[in-house]
């Protein structure tokens, strides 16, 4: 029969703790051992600071120069008095009051103004106008559309014939050459601002020489009235291969 140990008999079992402790307590001495200094105390001299030698110093006293004011002005010299006899006479100026009296009539002298009048220059369209201008030759026409007709064909037959065609030729152009021109009938029924726009300039120039060269019409009217008339020509020139 085996006899059991007691486990408070077993001695081994915290030997590692034990040794644990005794090696950090070691490491610990032998820091302080390695570490621990000891000084001299009559060595020591940290000798003593004195303070008020620092802050004497010593100033300077200076005289301070007291500038003197400066004289007072001389007095004014007195004004001269004139001393008037009383024998001779002094004229007196005399000031008159502008004001007059509420009975007093004014009378104001006002020139006749005249007053030049001055026309406005009015433009109307063609299309509404109430009596459009008239061509030369279109006087026997007793309606605005007929009238309006008999001005388109005029004034084609008169581009036609001033219009020159050998200018195709010399700037060597060929096909359907388009010019729109625009101008305006005046009250006077002569013809002014001409503009003209082509493929060429050649072209415009020549659609502006013939348009200016359109006869005096009558001029349009708008309430009875003389006013200015735009009117839009497009000129189709083909040129013959």
């Amino acid at each position: 029969m085996e006899a059991k140990k007691s486990p408070k008999a077993n001695v081994g079992r915290n030997s590692s703790l034990y040794f644990a402790i005794g090696l950090a307590l070691m490491l610990f001495l032998t820091n302080y051992a390695i570490n621990y200094k000891t000084y001299d105390k009559e060595a020591i001299d940290i000798g003593s600071l004195n303070l008020e030698d620092e802050f004497e110093e010593e100033i300077p006293i200076t005289q301070q120069l007291q500038t003197p004011p400066p004289p007072p002005p001389p007095p004014a010299a007195p004004e001269v008095i004139e001393i008037v006899e009383d024998e001779i006479e002094i004229e007196e100026t005399v000031i008159e009051s502008t004001e007059t009296d509420q009975k007093e009539e004014i009378v104001v002298k006002v020139q006749e103004v005249q007053v030049a009048e001055v026309e406005e220059d009015i433009e109307v369209p063609f299309a509404v106008i109430e009596n459009v201008p008239v061509f030369p030759g279109c006087e026997k026409e007793k309606t605005n559309e007929a009238k309006k007709n008999c001005m388109s064909e005029e004034i084609t037959k008169f581009i036609g014939k001033k219009f020159n065609t050998e200018l195709a030729s010399e700037l060597g152009l060929s096909g359907r050459q388009r010019i729109n021109v625009i101008f305006k009938i005046d009250k006077t029924g002569s013809i002014t601002g001409v503009r003209a726009r082509a493929p060429h300039p050649g072209l415009e120039k020549e659609a502006a020489r013939v348009v200016n060269l359109l006869p005096k019409m009558k001029p349009g009217k708008q309430r009875g009235k003389a006013v200015t008339v735009p009117y839009s020509l497009p000129i189709v020139f083909q040129v013959q291969d």
